[in-house]
């Protein structure tokens, strides 16, 4: 094709996208009505990647350059979100408005590391970050932005605690304390992982045990402190998870932040998952306390229907907001020390060049209001809580505790004297071949548990119903092998 006039040729596109738009719609309809039956088809990397090159080989060839014909094979191998049957990672099958949003932001590009690039995106992300603020019952000084992921977001949270409350000026200086923060055992491995890369190692993380539900057993939290500092460490804060990966249940927020009150911590709320409760009038609940927080992470992209990443780092304090990179650079901004200025993202931000995140979510605000985000929230809880009645019910399965959230931990546990974690490893692998489901598995307490994220608002009990019956099946069909 000519270039540029042909490869920008907006008549192609219209054609092109128009066959698009009308592949992403049917894709979507035969998901959620079943006529596609197949969640996902799972294969080898190696063979994966042979059907890469076949497509590429195969496009290089069409002389239509048929771009959805290219999408439809693609999507021959993507997992289907839509399908009621997906119950698997913790991640909304997105809204058809909010992947338009991103079909025009991903147009426009408008990097958002000054103001005067991202003019538009800049003022959005800042409506955005203070909806959700208020929402989450902070005072209007709070103040925040998005990023991209919730590691990274509770790394950037993270950082504002050392600089907050560390005796190191460590971004000037280094480290020369051994630095350290309390965290519940279940809690996400991100938050290890950040304290890994600011440098404090495998003994800056100090592991709370749970209690039964796998919440952060909160009376643990005094002695843990105590032996921390003896041993040397600088503690300067306690992350509570809202809640946890592995079993979606809650950490007691309310005490947490009573206990870093009275030891001058600061109080880090890893709400990834479940601080989208906030959003719902029955189950917000869930999360009393958050508004105690110092700072809290909060994914638009694994409750509510929007395409990832989507990340709110949210301060209750606004000046922390900016607080961690104040850093020159003269082709960005003329002055680096007005770090407070909320429209120059690249100042509280990793990114430079910053996606138009926010577009997502106020898309689906301005079309749909904030009561979409609150029917998803609590049919997804509602739908988990029925799934776990149904596994109560049930003599040949067990629950690893209720479900608090729309994350549901269980395995097959039939009569007789068996390997439990072999038994159900077998069986995901058997449900997984069939493409049927799409489950995961989890070990809590050194056992293993099929563990599935209500992640579908058209996942009812028929599908929670089949899932049983066929995991039934496969499990005595491998019993009696």
């Amino acid at each position: 094709m000519k270039f540029p006039e042909e490869v920008y040729s907006s008549k192609r596109f219209r054609e092109q996208g128009a066959a698009v738009i009308e592949l992403i719609a049917s894709c979507m309809e035969d998901s959620i009505s079943g006529k596609q039956d197949k969640v996902v088809e799972l294969t080898d990397p190696v063979t994966a990647m042979r059907e890469v090159q076949q497509w590429f080989d195969r496009s290089k060839l069409d002389e239509s350059k048929d771009v959805a014909r290219l999408f439809s094979d693609i999507y021959q191998r993507a997992i289907r979100l839509h399908h009621p049957g997906y119950l698997g990672h913790q991640i909304s099958p997105p809204l058809p408005e909010a992947a338009l949003a991103s079909l025009f932001s991903d147009f426009l590009n408008n990097g958002m590391g000054v103001f005067e690039m991202g003019v538009a995106g800049t003022a959005i992300e800042r409506f955005v970050v203070k909806s959700l603020a208020q929402k989450m019952g902070f005072p209007d000084s709070a103040d925040g932005f998005l990023t991209s992921g919730g590691t990274l977001g509770n790394l950037t949270a993270l950082l504002a605690a050392r600089r907050a409350k560390a005796t190191d000026d460590i971004w000037e200086s280094g480290v020369h304390q051994k630095t350290a923060l309390l965290v519940s055992s279940q809690a996400h491995y991100c938050v290890d992982r950040s304290a890994r890369i600011m440098g404090w190692g495998a003994e800056g993380v100090v592991k709370v045990p749970v209690k039964q539900d796998f919440t952060m057993d909160v009376l643990q939290l005094e002695s843990r402190l105590q032996a921390a500092r003896a041993s040397g460490l600088e503690v300067i804060a306690v992350v509570g998870s809202a809640c946890s990966t592995a079993t979606g249940t809650f950490d007691d927020l309310e005490e947490i932040a009573a206990f870093c009150r009275r030891h001058d911590l600061w109080f880090h709320v890893d709400g990834s998952h479940g601080a989208a409760s906030v959003y719902s009038k029955e189950y917000a609940s869930r999360v009393k306390g958050l508004h105690l927080a110092d700072s809290v992470v909060m994914d638009f992209h694994k409750l509510l229907m929007t395409p990832a990443l989507a990340t709110a780092v949210i301060f209750k304090e606004g000046r922390w907001a900016a607080a961690n990179f104040a850093q020159k650079a003269e082709y960005l901004w003329d002055d680096a020390n007005h770090v407070d200025e909320w429209h120059d993202l690249a100042k509280r931000t990793f990114e430079c060049t910053k996606s138009m995140i926010a577009l997502k979510v106020f898309t689906i605000l301005a079309v749909h209001g904030e009561q979409v985000f609150d029917d998803n929230v609590t049919a997804l809880y509602r739908s988990a809580r029925d799934f776990g009645d149904l596994l109560k019910a049930a003599e040949d399965f067990e629950l690893a505790t209720f479900p608090q959230s729309n994350i549901v931990c269980f395995r097959f546990t039939p009569k007789g004297d068996h390997d439990l974690d072999l038994l159900n490893r077998k069986v995901r692998e058997e449900i997984l071949s069939t493409g049927e489901f799409y489950i995961v598995q989890t070990i809590l307490e050194d056992r293993v548990w099929l563990r599935t994220t209500v992640a579908n608002p058209f996942t009812g009990n028929s599908h929670f119903e089949n899932l049983i019956n066929e995991i039934r099946r496969i499990g005595n069909a491998n019993l009696r092998d």
